[in-house]
């Protein structure tokens, strides 16, 4: 071998061993440039991760909870909307001249003895205990007042119709609730509220509530028709008669009373 050739070749491998180690010395300063620093921005991204996955798990909870009230929602907006309906079909139908009625029916149901008010409920509950009674149950609230449409009207035979008019019906209806409403007053009030002859009444109607046709239910007698708007005349029978027809009341004796009892019609 040329010793020329052979220290060409001494000298390269020394300059590539140079180098590699020049290399391995720049990756040695490069991994350890931060020590003190590395671990710890890699434990903040860490917990900042897991804290972004906490509120994404959350939010995606919240979502199936407003995703499962949807339905719920959809059947109250539904009833609502029924609710309205019924509330706008009885409107279309009350007279004009009972509106004002309407709006005190509940602080004067009648020009009859007393007023709800006069009652002391509890009172009321004490004594009751002492003497029971089947009169309405407490909290049923008014009668019921079921007003009677123009298709209703008009699907009456022309004899049976006569002249009656829908706000004369109507106005009859909103006042045998009164003359119920009245009654039921009566028979829930304790005997010191009423005077002697309010009291004589309330026994009897008290026998004729505890009756089986009649328990529980809203009603009035004959002898409370005294008008204005329903009147023991011609128009008035008329009008019992056209109530009877279309189930809005129905009728039985007891002793020597005519009872009318308020029906939901069919």
């Amino acid at each position: 071998m040329d010793p020329k050739h052979a220290g060409s070749a001494l000298d390269d491998l020394v300059s590539s061993f140079t180098i590699r180690i020049a290399e391995l010395q720049e990756l040695v300063i490069a991994r350890n440039m931060y020590p003190a620093t590395t671990i710890p921005d890699l434990s903040a991204v860490d917990a900042t991760l897991k804290a972004m996955e906490s509120q994404i798990e959350a939010i995606k909870g919240r979502l199936q909870e407003e995703k499962n009230a949807i339905p719920k929602a959809k059947r109250l907006v539904e009833q609502s909307q029924r609710q309205q309906r019924k509330l706008q079909h009885m409107l279309a139908h009350v007279p004009a001249a009972m509106v004002e009625s309407l709006t005190l029916v509940d602080r004067n149901p009648s020009s009859a003895i007393l007023e709800v008010s006069d009652c002391d409920v509890a009172y009321e509950a004490s004594k009751q205990r002492e003497e029971p009674v089947a009169a309405p149950k407490k909290g049923r609230g008014s009668a019921p007042r079921w007003y009677i449409s123009a298709v209703e009207l008009d699907s009456l035979s022309s004899y049976m119709r006569g002249r009656l008019t829908l706000e004369k019906v109507n106005i009859a209806i909103n006042e045998v609730a009164t003359y119920a409403d009245a009654n039921a007053h009566l028979i829930s009030c304790p005997k010191k509220k009423l005077a002697e002859d309010a009291w004589g009444k309330a026994l009897e109607l008290r026998d004729i509530a505890m009756a089986e046709p009649v328990k529980g239910k809203h009603f009035f007698l004959e002898a409370d028709i005294k008008g204005p708007g329903l009147k023991l005349d011609n128009t008035g029978k008329a009008i019992l008669t056209v109530l009877r027809h279309l189930g809005r009341i129905q009728e039985t004796r007891i002793g020597h009373h005519r009872v009318l009892i308020l029906s939901k019609p069919h």
